[in-house]
């Protein structure tokens, strides 16, 4: 469903993503874990073209993504993206900020994309608070809103850029809950998080990243019991420690 091939992305003289080959199976959910520093929201980012990559390949389901023009959006819109701020539509409802895209880019009846943003409310717990403006609401509550927001598109993958790092720790729990949902749905995602529960339990694989390179690639249990480099042993040591 994703694949990079060979890619590498350079800020200057810094070398963010060094020749970066990952593929996503279809209904995988992959999480990136590694320091800061180490490249993982960049390549979330260059996934939908945020980031423009300097060499190699991306594709998803199978077309190669382009590097701009109307093909471009066409490709984004089958990617779904949650970011650390939920960027939400201040002047907007909550229903409205759901329905905004279908109704624009999808040219979706008002009335159809009203209902289908409801039902997406419903199913992140929120339809109670449809006509509430995002002021109104609590951080995990807006986050929740921005993957309804996201999944209105229908995508075919959804990429998760720290999605919790902005949250207090009791909202954490209700916005991963959401995204363990999806996951046991099938949605293939990627999902870059400093959430260890979430990577242990929800993920398929774990790809730990270090200076721009994936260094490890393994199942979660595998990867929490066992790291093989002793980067990833490093990383673990001070997180799971805490």
């Amino acid at each position: 469903m994703i694949s990079l091939q060979a890619v590498n992305k350079h800020f200057g003289d810094l070398h963010v993503l060094q020749n970066i080959n990952l593929d996503v199976p279809r209904g995988q959910v992959v999480v990136v874990l590694g320091p800061s520093g180490s490249g993982k929201s960049t390549l979330c980012r260059t996934i939908n073209r945020l980031e423009p990559i300097d060499s190699g390949t991306i594709s998803i389901d199978g077309e190669v993504l382009p590097e701009e023009g109307r093909k471009l959006a066409q490709l984004r819109s089958d990617v779904g993206m949650v970011f650390q701020s939920f960027n939400l539509f201040a002047h907007k409802t909550i229903v409205e900020n759901v329905m905004l895209a279908p109704v624009k880019v999808r040219k979706l009846a008002k009335d159809k994309a009203r209902a289908e943003a409801m039902a997406l409310l419903d199913r992140v717990g929120i339809s109670n608070q449809a006509d509430k403006y995002p002021a109104q609401l609590s951080g995990g509550q807006q986050q929740r809103v921005a993957i309804a927001r996201s999944l209105a598109m229908s995508p075919k993958v959804m990429l998760f850029d720290e999605p919790t790092s902005a949250l207090d720790p009791e909202m954490i729990n209700e916005v991963l809950a959401v995204m363990t949902s999806l996951a046991s749905e099938g949605m293939t995602m990627v999902v870059v998080t400093h959430e260890m529960g979430f990577a242990r339990r929800a993920s398929h694989r774990v790809v730990f990243m270090s200076d721009g390179a994936i260094v490890e690639d393994a199942e979660p249990e595998e990867f929490f019991s066992n790291p093989k480099s002793d980067r990833a042993k490093d990383f673990l040591g001070k997180i799971l420690n805490h």
